[in-house]
């Protein structure tokens, strides 16, 4: 598609254009220029003289000394002909001149015969010199300016110009300083508006200048730390903020962002200058300068308050209500990560898996509160400091399991066995009647090519019935032996009777 060109301004509408520019029409009166005008009149011995700007259809006076009225048409002007003129236009007797010989100015009665004006020049936005306007003398008497005095002329209208130039600086330097103003009062609302946010959001931004190895940090980040604003930080310094985990984490990250240019958004443990622990988000990207990293900057937020809420919200969905321990879905995600690091690095894992017995009986003849206080017992039992590097969980009823990767426990499986069904010998009593319940222990190790949670575990269940079986066995053969001492008693007693 063609697009025509733009039409190029004309003549009259650049010279408007700088007329407007200059801001001059239907302003106040300016001591300056009334100055030169006088000093015009006075020098060169005329009644009236003036500076005159040129609107579209009329000129306007700016100044004048002697008789003339505040404005007048173009057509009748005198020096709409001057801004034409490449210099000074002169006309000793405006009467003999065709172009201003019927003038109302000339024919009328304060009747002028004498009229000498200089163009007076500013340039446009492109440069060009625009006659917007003159300054003039006039005089009733038919007359002319000597050579001395048309140099005056000249002279006072280029002073005309360098003062319409200096008030156009002064112009400008004024609405600068008001801009400046403006923005300045703009940036301060700004920082208030971001001082603000950063208290809300308990945020703050930082910087680290890699010349000198300084940091700058805004208001928020003093207020995470606790410390009173303005005191200086090397990056050691700042660090020393961080537990030696997070410190470590930090500066590594820090030192790949400035080699590599990756940017980073990590969260870590903090403690304020008050001892106050603290969760923190720290993000930041690689500052260039002539192509070579300059600095680090970035933001800094406290997110205590929502880490604790998460971490709230990911121990209840993986926490078992009744015993606190652990429940089925964090079991298995926690076994799954055990096999793949022994697998990886060849470290023992046992598994134990636990099931209640009598619990059922107790369940059904003492009533559900009774069962619910044998699983919270069992649960705080099974949270010995012992098992501190275990991880305990329920896997729903009464089967429990534990996961131990300590090769000092794993040494002694039949310790661990027999210590954990001492834990599990529970007496309770409802309503007068004490029943007891103890527990089926089973410890696992982990079978060699074994890599998934579904076959350890089938492993696993397989050994626990087994050894639930022959528990049973035992307790039948003991109820067995018990019930023939019983009966044989009863034979001797029949017979002590008898005899």
């Amino acid at each position: 598609m063609k697009v025509d060109p733009l039409p190029m301004p004309s003549r009259e509408e650049r010279r408007m254009a700088a007329v407007q520019a200059h801001a001059l029409l239907d302003s106040e009166p300016e001591a300056e220029f009334d100055a030169l005008v006088s000093l015009a009149a006075d020098m060169l011995g005329c009644p009236v003289a003036a500076l005159t700007l040129a609107d579209r259809d009329r000129f306007w006076v700016k100044s004048a000394v002697g008789p003339l009225p505040s404005e007048m048409p173009r057509k009748v002007a005198f020096c709409d002909h001057t801004i034409e003129a490449p210099d000074l236009m002169m006309v000793p007797d405006l009467t003999r001149d065709p172009r201003f010989a019927a003038n109302p100015f000339v024919t009328g009665e304060a009747a002028t015969r004498f009229y000498a004006g200089m163009p007076i020049r500013v340039p446009d936005l492109d440069g060009t010199p625009q006659a917007i306007g003159s300054l003039c003398v006039m005089d009733a008497s038919p007359r002319s300016l000597s050579a001395a005095g048309e140099r005056t002329l000249r002279h006072l209208a280029r002073l005309a110009e360098a003062l319409i130039a200096a008030r156009a600086i002064a112009r400008r330097a004024t609405a600068m300083a008001e801009l400046s103003d403006r923005q300045a009062e703009d940036l301060r609302a700004k920082e208030h508006t971001v001082r603000q946010v950063e208290r809300l959001a308990l945020i703050g931004s930082w910087r680290i200048d890699l010349a000198d190895g300084h940091a700058t940090w805004s208001e928020g980040v003093y207020r995470i730390h606790e410390l009173p604003p303005g005191k200086t930080f090397t990056v050691e310094q700042g660090l020393s903020y961080y537990p030696p985990q997070s410190r470590d984490q930090l500066r590594s990250t820090i030192e790949q962002t400035i080699q590599t240019g990756e940017s980073f958004d990590i969260e870590l443990d903090f403690i304020t200058a008050l001892g106050r622990r603290r969760r923190v988000r720290v993000m930041g990207e690689r500052e260039m300068l002539d192509g070579r990293a300059s600095g680090v900057v970035g933001m800094f937020q406290d997110v205590t308050e929502r880490h604790l809420l998460e971490t709230q919200l990911r121990r209840n969905a993986d926490t078992d209500a009744l015993t606190l321990l652990a429940n089925r879905a964090a079991f298995d995600r926690a076994l799954e990560t055990a096999i793949t690091e022994a697998s990886a690095n060849d470290t023992p894992l046992g598994l134990v898996l636990i099931d209640l017995d009598g619990f059922k009986l107790v369940n059904d003849t003492l009533g559900h509160p009774a069962g619910d206080e044998v699983l919270r017992v069992v649960g705080q039992r099974l949270r010995s400091d012992w098992l501190d590097g275990c991880f305990v969980a329920r896997l729903g009823g009464d089967e429990f399991g534990v996961i131990v990767q300590d090769p000092t426990l794993l040494a002694d499986p039949e310790r661990i066995r027999t210590r954990i069904e001492a834990l599990l010998i529970i007496a309770v009593t409802a309503e007068g009647l004490t029943m007891h319940c103890s527990g089926t222990v089973c410890l696992t190790t982990l079978p060699p090519g074994c890599a998934t949670t579904r076959d350890f575990m089938h492993h696993a269940d397989s050994r626990l019935y087994g050894a639930k079986r022959e528990r049973v066995g035992e307790r039948r053969r003991g109820d067995r032996r018990q019930n023939d001492r019983r009966q044989g008693d009863r034979r001797q007693d029949d017979r002590r009777q008898a005899g």
